[in-house]
């Protein structure tokens, strides 16, 4: 049996229910967290609770009072408990706007709904075999104050993960309305060339991914240098390697762009590193 956390309580997941008028069923009033769970523990919390706390003042929802990166932490490590995943693990948290009402809500009352489920591995590893990428065509992200966010109306990562199938890739890679490169479907993008990284600057529209941030730290730390700037697929072409991160397949190698075969020397660096400062953390968070 698999729980859920749901408005204060842990229920089988099997007796879930979302009513008729749930504001994120109906209009995609909300927003989600993605947080990867290592040694039985969410991993990189901070982070995590910081996006929220941005997102939730963005979007002028109204957390309780108590809510808190401890109280929320101790719901999500009581249910990988109840769900017997003591090492990794995919954790999602749904926070919606609970009240009735049309397009105005009622009220701005914040509620949410987690989720976890056991994964094969607990470090992050990559695939020997890396990544196929292509470009998006149908449509591009426009750019504005949301553009950041990882909110309920998905429909253009969906359009975009449909594309890559049926073109016959792994990951397609978005644009925004300048078609200036900015992210993949369900990942940021970094470039390395001549042993410098760059990725999209977040004023071009990408998700301001909690894994992106870590890893622009984790290289500088190491005395790799990082550039925020705009990317075109230019870049893509000329750049030695590429790689794609997230907060739960940590980091993905590119193999190929068209006709452009890549290295990932730079990107198994940097993973021995994730993984060294996620053993850290969780020793950390043990004590």
């Amino acid at each position: 049996m698999s729980y859920v956390f749901h408005r204060g309580e842990y229920i089988n997941e099997n007796q879930a229910i979302i009513a008729k008028d749930n504001r994120a069923f109906r209009f995609g009033d909300g927003f989600f967290e993605s947080i990867r769970s290592y040694n039985g523990q969410p991993l990189f919390l901070e982070n995590h609770f910081s996006r929220i706390a941005d997102t939730i003042k963005a979007f002028k929802y109204k957390p309780a009072e108590n809510f808190s990166l401890e109280l929320l932490r101790s719901q999500i490590i009581g249910l990988l408990q109840r769900n017997n995943i003591l090492q990794g693990g995919r954790i999602r948290i749904t926070f919606y706007r609970k009240s009735t009402g049309f397009y105005l809500p009622k009220n701005d009352d914040l509620s949410y709904f987690i989720e976890a489920e056991p994964m094969i591995e607990n470090e992050f590893q990559m695939s020997p075999a890396g990544r196929t990428v292509d470009i998006f065509t149908d449509y591009k992200k426009e750019v504005n104050k949301l553009s950041g966010f990882k909110t309920l109306n998905a429909q253009l990562y969906v359009m975009s993960a449909l594309y890559a199938r049926d073109k016959g890739f792994d990951e397609s890679l978005l644009q925004n309305n300048k078609f200036s490169i900015i992210e993949a479907t369900s990942s940021n993008i970094f470039i390395v060339s001549n042993g410098v990284l760059y990725t999209p600057t977040l004023d071009d529209g990408c998700i301001a991914g909690t894994m992106r941030m870590h890893v622009i730290n984790l290289a500088l730390e190491n005395k790799i240098k990082v550039y925020e700037c705009t990317l075109n697929p230019h870049n893509l072409l000329s750049a030695d390697e590429v790689f794609l991160t997230n907060a739960i397949r940590g980091i993905e190698w590119v193999v190929a762009y068209k006709t452009k075969r890549y290295f990932n020397e730079m990107s198994k660096k940097l993973l021995i590193l994730l993984n060294e400062s996620a053993a850290q953390y969780t020793s950390k968070s043990l004590l």
